[in-house]
């Protein structure tokens, strides 16, 4: 009888991982620290901006009431960005004023200096009967108690500049969940060492940690070990981690020990396989400690795809962040076979038709241990259980890759 933790379909798994994860903590990063991070509350201002009238170009402020074409102005004094104008504009009064300075007290109109022409002390307009006020108005961008950034977005260049200007040196953020990576095998050795002729360069981990860190994790790389029940759960054992993430040893031939040597240590299984290619011995669960644990296949594009569909996600939840997994509608460039009967995420290069449609073209080869096919893919094209056969000009769905 198959058990009720194997052959998951995509959504039922990924829901079992994130059941019962959120926000694991909040501190207050330094608004330089703070690029990438989940915010934990909303960004409120407390004043606005900008927090005065201000000019929107280099001219000349005066009172529009007082306007003609051809009249002449004294010229009182000068208003720049920091050095406002001390005292309110008198009829018949000019003063000189620059981009983002203050507008006088009084001046509700600012002539650009292209259209005025200085004779000594004097200043007249040549502007035409109405000419445009060229002033930002005190709270433009935004007024105090305005909510401006979201509780749960991530904090990008764009977001982290509203911050600043709202004049703050502190944001609260989620904590980062710290996200160790053991990779297994006796066949691995790491770059740089000089490999025997039966044994290949562990790779995925340094993916992996690249990933956890985009995606808001702090990633640390364990020691690859052996095929060693032993060795294995002494690895595991001292790690301080909010989750355990294992390359290889997944599946159930006789050197696949990652889930009996986690068994020592109370592992508990939600997930033993998932209706997946590539990524069916895709596992998850809990150590007696609480300690969360995904293992991923050891084929590198099986590790990457199933990063992608559940270690992410997960992630975001432990973040606060959205969780979603979201796909985009994409014509297929050229014809797909029918699917069997697991669901199939192929890789997948994107691409903008001459009408502007997004379009998708999966590589030829799938073979779950090229990682070179993954290096030059953008995307994931997502295939359903038992699909028939798809022809070009079909829409299909497909998860964009974050390339840089």
């Amino acid at each position: 009888m198959t058990s009720s933790l194997r052959n998951l379909t995509v959504e039922d798994a990924r829901a079992r991982i994130l059941a019962g994860a959120s926000r694991l903590g909040v501190e207050s990063a330094p608004l330089e620290n703070s690029l990438g991070r989940v915010l934990a509350a909303p960004v409120i201002a407390d004043r606005a901006q900008p927090p005065f009238d201000a000019s929107a170009m280099d001219g000349w402020a005066i009172r529009r009431a007082d306007y003609a074409p051809g009249a002449a102005f004294a010229i009182a004094g000068e208003s720049a960005a920091g050095k406002a104008f001390p005292r309110a504009v008198q009829a018949g009064e000019a003063v000189r004023i620059f981009t983002g300075a203050p507008v006088p007290t009084g001046a509700d109109l600012v002539v650009i200096q292209e259209e005025a022409v200085r004779d000594g002390e004097t200043i007249r307009f040549e502007a035409g009967e109405s000419p445009r006020a060229n002033i930002r108005a005190a709270g433009g961008d935004f007024q105090a108690g305005d909510v401006l950034l979201a509780e749960g977005v991530v904090v990008d260049p764009w977001r982290l500049s509203l911050a600043a200007s709202a004049g703050l040196a502190k944001v609260p953020v989620a904590r980062r969940p710290r996200v160790a990576i053991l990779a297994t095998g006796d066949e691995l050795v790491a770059p740089g060492a000089s490999p025997r002729p039966d044994q290949i360069f562990e790779s995925g981990s340094f993916s992996l940690a690249g990933l956890i860190g985009a995606w808001g994790g702090e990633a640390v790389r364990l020691k690859a070990q052996g095929d060693d029940a032993a060795a294995i759960a002494a690895a595991v054992t001292p790690v301080e981690a909010d989750l355990i993430v294992t390359i290889g040893g997944a599946s159930v031939g006789d050197h696949d020990l990652v889930k009996p040597a986690l068994r020592t240590l109370g592992l508990a299984l939600t997930v033993e396989t998932v209706a997946l290619r590539p990524g069916r011995p895709t596992w998850f669960g809990t150590l007696g400690d609480g300690r969360r644990v995904l293992g991923l296949p050891g084929n590198p594009a099986s590790a990457l795809v199933c990063a992608e569909l559940f270690l992410r996600p997960l992630l975001a939840a432990l973040t606060g962040a959205d969780p979603e997994v979201r796909l985009s509608p994409a014509r297929l460039l050229a014809p797909l076979a029918a699917t069997g009967p697991r669901e199939h995420w192929m890789r997948a290069r994107l691409a903008v038709d001459a009408e502007g449609r997004l379009t998708a073209q999966a590589f030829p080869d799938q073979d779950s241990s090229l990682i070179g096919v993954f290096s030059q893919a953008d995307a994931l094209l997502r295939r359903r259980p038992g699909a028939p056969a798809a022809q070009a000009g079909e829409v299909v769905e497909v998860l964009p890759l974050r390339r840089g």
